[in-house]
């Protein structure tokens, strides 16, 4: 039975972190569990420092929700099949608060957080055939579908993004496989796996893809590491800034970077990314398509994901340069000079993006 919930328990693996409650006016409060303060670190510097004290949040632009817990919330894809699977359970979703969404997340979440206690639904078939997966993907975009819509909710996780996608353990390693949404070209998963490989070319930090069947795009989970979660935390989630307005700009992105990590090889590397996705017209670049991950102690950059062509809002990059949505070299270079990059250091970065991306917009579908 469906638990209906106003608190819940926040873990990293087995180790307690805090407690997150509704409040009475729909909001969320957070407080730190006394031995987390003494041993661990804070999930979200900017907004839910690592001190004693209730933390309440803002009403936006997450329903009431912090952005390190938004990040664990599903949406698109996912959340379209969460909400089918609670209307089959006669669960009307629209009057679920984000408390008890986040107990269907459970442990199921991508990064490291993990809710207690959980709401999951039972599932009595299990697959790895991915022609029959995206069968069914398919039979969900068309309609109203829900029959095996339990496999797909337990195996999609609490990934985000509009293209359906399932997670899944191959060889006991942990992997993203994704299919083509209604909206996508036919050849969508070649397209993607050519350009990560464009992308490491050019230097960009990723995990290991492959393309299953020449047809589907996977990518390893940087989140996951021999057995272990890695807190992760989207630039969205971490200025409480929603992906789905325009408003983030790659300077702004590059000070948050230092301001979090302290470390100018990391801004170096959030400016390689950034050269890379003008070059190669990824103009989906907003907010939730750049993390962070707490490893070793310390903050850094994530491993790039989502790197593909898009055509973007009106033709123009979701994140702007120096306010341009359609920026030209001088404008990189420009902002290299703003944000204290090495003149030398940042024309090179530039160069090797270009060779490793000028024939990449050749791949468009």
């Amino acid at each position: 039975m469906f638990k209906f919930l106003k608190s819940i328990n926040v873990y990293i693996e087995n180790i307690k972190i805090g407690i997150l409650a509704l409040t009475p006016d729909n909001l969320c409060a957070f407080e730190y569990d006394t031995n987390w303060l003494k041993n661990g670190f804070s999930i979200s510097p900017f907004h839910i420092p690592l001190k004693q004290g209730v933390f309440i949040s803002k009403a936006e632009p997450f329903d009431g929700l912090f952005g390190v817990f938004n990040d664990s919330l599903p949406d698109g894809w996912n959340r379209l099949l969460i909400d089918r699977l609670l209307l089959k359970n006669k669960i009307d979703p629209s009057f679920l608060n984000p408390i008890e969404r986040l107990s269907i997340v459970g442990s199921n979440g991508m990064g490291a957080l993990i809710y207690k206690p959980e709401n999951s639904f039972v599932n009595n078939k299990d697959s790895t055939d991915l022609k029959y997966i995206e069968q069914e993907v398919n039979k969900i975009l068309n309609d109203n579908y829900t029959g095996n819509i339990e496999t797909l909710v337990n195996k999609g996780g609490s990934s985000g993004g509009a293209r359906p996608k399932i997670l899944i353990n191959i060889d006991n390693e942990e992997w993203i496989i994704k299919f083509k949404s209604s909206q996508d070209p036919k050849n969508i998963g070649i397209l993607e796996y050519k350009y990560s490989l464009s992308a490491k070319k050019a230097g960009i930090i990723m995990s290991e893809t492959k393309l299953f069947d020449n047809k589907y795009f996977a990518i390893k989970r940087f989140d996951r590491e021999n057995n272990k979660r890695i807190h992760m935390h989207t630039v969205a989630g971490l200025l409480n800034a929603s992906h789905r307005v325009l408003s983030l700009d790659y300077k702004t992105l590059m000070e948050t970077t230092l301001a979090l990590t302290k470390d100018m090889n990391e801004v170096e590397k959030m400016y390689r990314l950034m050269v890379f996705n003008i070059l190669s017209s990824n103009k989906d670049d907003h907010s939730k398509n750049f993390s962070f991950i707490y490893k070793n102690n310390r903050w850094q950059i994530s491993p790039a994901y989502d790197l593909v062509y898009s055509e973007g809002f009106n033709g123009q990059h979701t994140t702007t340069v120096l306010g341009e949505g359609n920026p030209k070299k001088e404008h990189l270079f420009d902002l290299a000079k703003e944000i204290g990059l090495n003149k030398k250091r940042y024309k090179t970065i530039f160069n090797e993006v270009f060779e490793a991306t000028k024939n990449i917009k050749n791949l468009k579908g």
